[in-house]
């Protein structure tokens, strides 16, 4: 199988930036944290940050890699599109929702996390289409 390195690099990033806005103060990094019951100040934490992050950034890459073989190398922006939307609300989300219907936790925080995997993966997939 053939990979386009450069555009799998590109959605790894592009999910990375996108993790480090959507759980951010200027978008949901506050109702998150209740979600979880971690005060205010838990955000100020950095231990562990280099590795948290280090760790994040090659899960996402073996994510990028997954979908470029489900998508194949000629797909099309469209195409890679659906596929990326389909890989994170329709399996990632979903998959959240079941285990949170069972942990009990709350709709907010499924919408927060499910949200953000259906996003990157449809990022994703949007790059890894149009980058043939």
């Amino acid at each position: 199988m053939h990979f386009n390195y450069l555009a799998i690099l590109t959605a790894t990033v592009s999910t990375f930036l996108l993790g480090g806005l959507w759980y951010s103060n200027a978008l949901f990094l506050r109702p998150w944290m209740e979600e979880l019951g971690l005060p205010p100040e838990a955000a100020q934490d950095k231990s562990n940050v280099g590795r948290i992050m280090g760790l994040a950034f090659l899960l996402e890459l073996i994510m990028a890699f997954n979908l470029a073989a489900f998508i194949g190398p000629k797909a099309s922006l469209s195409f890679g599109l659906f596929a990326g939307a389909a890989a994170g609300f329709g399996w990632v989300a979903l998959s959240f929702g079941v285990t949170y219907l069972f942990e009990r936790r709350s709709f907010r925080f499924f919408l927060i996390n499910a949200g953000y995997h259906g996003v990157a993966f449809t990022l994703m997939g949007g790059i890894l289409g149009a980058w043939r």
